[in-house]
């Protein structure tokens, strides 16, 4: 969908939702006074150390220190993006999300009467497959129970020119859809029957595939006799884009709480099969290659993915282009792995002969990326010769090039010059994949240094992980008490109702203090706005801010509760405005007054100012 997602809809989101519900349903939670209590599902931990605050709706891990909202949860949790975690909310809420912008409206009606089209046309074929014994009949044949069937809402095309042509585009409008959503083609104005539409599949067992919503984009229809093509994929439409959807990747995520490993194979009924057997990590291209954009995706689910493929010369071929667009991926962290079948069979049938267990222990012997790489290359190689292990390297060089520069990189680069029979830095030199390291012993080595740029244009840390240290407020916001600046974020953020104990902020204006900016935006929001805390980190999410609030979201709270929050944010104002109003306007007119002179409301001001902030001093005895 296009237009931006307003924010007053992330709002009444969180408001609507439970996080603990969002949470419980992933992750096995107590109560724990106020709070519930629970092992973190983002590290490994025995005694529970995880907590969810139900009041503040947000979340912390006291071990790991991992927190946030209930978008932060779902988008750590389950891997998806803002807007995927967003969608999921408002699915479960039962919410429709708004758009705004240029792009917003038209577009987004128009997408979701696309959706509503394809799940009516996803019934249709399901009521067609409950009425046709042949088909019923060949799903029992290749080991499908019924219970599998409804699981991935499988389906049949009637062997019919016309049966989805007649039920859903009777109208102009309605045959326009269909084209939409490519369940119709569009005939030749030169055939024979003349100019007209008719049904993109027929006769085929029908399989829906589904977004990370488990919205019906697209299908696949797999031919019941003879015919080809076997498989037939929906084309390419507004909902439906090939090189970035996985089946099955929405029905794994559904049947495992955490998801450790995923597995690329080849077909849809190899996925289907696999699930069924109880290994439901199984995912497949569309009848492409697998794209950058499908490894993106895998890569945010999980850091394990096999690429499972026969082991004839057809599979072969598809690992190999598996691995080159796997390269760009392959870094710190990650495992990609190749495991290759028995001759004659695809996991379908493997799954079926053999069973989970045995299938499984073959996915603990798939070769790591590495070994592929070089057995791949080693193809007709004379290692026993120097031309041999040179053609070696430079058929490596553009390959590990790919690679990201980083610990993965020099690893591979190590395994290949063991081949060559070279010091890996130096086979790294001469491919120009290393720099020579200088006389002070500085540079060499492939993981490079280079600042780091935030908003603002700060230098921020690195981690001695070698990634950047999350940004800071430097000074102004971090847990504790701290200064006055400090003290009043904290409160807002554990306490937003406290902001009705600010007038309006309007003595602090021009102050340029750490902290004091930010201060008086998060009193403007929420004297305008009656929102919580999880709402208020949201809007400030993507911003340079947005960890520093989120730690003071999960700092013990000082304060017992709103009403003592409002009062001492009260005095914290005033002391404010104490300290820094009058001070920083009287050294204000000061610095007009020698430069361009003042007015005489503004001399008398400052008289008044100077006086105010003149030290009193005690009366002689």
């Amino acid at each position: 969908m296009a237009g931006r997602i307003p924010q007053h809809f992330i709002d009444e989101l969180l408001a609507r939702v439970d996080i603990v519900e969002v949470v419980g349903s992933r992750v096995a939670l107590k109560r724990s006074g106020r709070e519930s209590k629970g092992c973190c599902p983002f590290h490994n931990e025995k005694s529970p150390s995880f907590y969810v605050n139900p009041v503040k709706q947000f979340y912390h891990c006291f071990g790991c220190g991992a927190h946030g909202t209930a978008i932060s949860f779902l988008m750590e949790h389950d891997h998806l993006g803002f807007i995927e975690a967003v969608e999921e909310l408002a699915g479960r809420a039962g919410l429709e999300i708004p758009r705004e912008g240029p792009e917003a409206g038209p577009k987004d009606r128009r997408d979701d009467d696309l959706q509503a089209l394809m799940t009516n046309v996803t019934q249709h074929y399901r009521s067609a497959l409950g009425e046709d014994e042949r088909a019923r009949t060949y799903l029992k044949q290749r080991g499908l129970t019924g219970e599998t069937v409804n699981r991935f809402a499988l389906g049949f095309a009637r062997n019919s020119w016309d049966d989805v042509l007649n039920t859903f585009g009777a109208t102009a409008a309605g045959r326009e859809a269909l084209m939409a959503t490519g369940m119709l083609i569009e005939r030749d104005a030169q055939n024979a029957r003349g100019a007209g539409h008719y049904d993109r599949f027929r006769d085929r067992v029908m399989f829906p595939i589904r977004d990370a919503r488990g919205r019906v984009i697209g299908f696949g229809g797999r031919i019941i006799d003879q015919g080809e093509p076997k498989y037939l994929n929906s084309p390419e439409t507004a909902l439906f884009h090939k090189g970035r959807e996985l089946y099955g990747l929405y029905e794994a995520r559904q049947a495992l709480r955490q998801v450790a490993r995923l597995m690329v194979v080849e077909g849809y009924m190899d996925v289907v099969r696999l699930s069924q057997a109880g290994i439901h990590y199984a995912v497949a291209t569309l009848g492409t290659s697998t794209t950058p954009d499908h490894l993106n995706r895998l890569f945010r689910v999980c850091n394990e993915v096999v690429f499972c493929f026969d082991g004839d010369r057809a599979g072969r071929a598809a690992a190999w282009r598996a691995l080159e667009n796997a390269l760009p991926q392959a870094r710190d962290g990650r495992q990609l792995k190749f495991l290759f079948l028995p001759d004659g069979h695809d996991p379908d049938t493997l799954v079926g002969e053999e069973g989970k267990e045995a299938f499984e222990a073959r996915l603990e012997t798939a070769m790591p990326l590495s070994e592929y790489f070089v057995q791949g290359l080693l193809q007709d190689i004379d290692l026993d010769s120097v031309d041999g292990r040179a053609q070696l390297a430079e058929k490596a060089k553009p390959l590990i090039a790919r690679v990201p520069e980083g610990v993965y990189r020099e690893l591979l680069l190590d395994r290949l010059a063991r081949e060559v029979r070279m010091p890996a830095q130096r086979l790294g030199q001469l491919l120009g994949l290393t720099h020579r390291t200088d006389d002070a012993g500085q540079g060499g080595g492939l993981v490079g240094t280079q600042a780091n740029g935030f908003p603002g244009g700060a230098r921020v840390a690195t981690a001695s992980s070698g990634r950047p240290a999350r940004p800071t407020l430097g000074q102004s916001v971090s847990p504790g008490r701290g200064n006055l600046v400090r003290q009043a974020i904290t409160l807002l953020v554990q306490h937003p109702i406290a902001a009705r104990g600010v007038r309006d902020g309007g003595e602090l204006d021009g102050v340029e203090r750490p902290g004091v900016a930010l201060f008086l935006e998060m009193v403007a929001v929420l004297r305008e706005e009656q929102i919580g805390t999880a709402q208020l980190l949201e809007r400030f999410r993507g911003r340079e801010e947005h960890p520093a609030l989120e730690r003071l979201a999960a700092a013990e709270s000082l304060v017992p509760d709103a009403t003592s929050a409002t009062n001492e944010l009260r005095d914290l104002y005033a002391r404010l405005v104490l300290e820094f109003g009058p001070k920083q306007r009287q050294d204000a007119l000061l610095t007009k007054a020698a430069d361009l002179g003042l007015s005489p409301e503004e001399r008398e001001e400052l008289r008044q100012l100077q006086a105010k902030l003149r030290p009193k001093h005690p009366a002689a005895s």
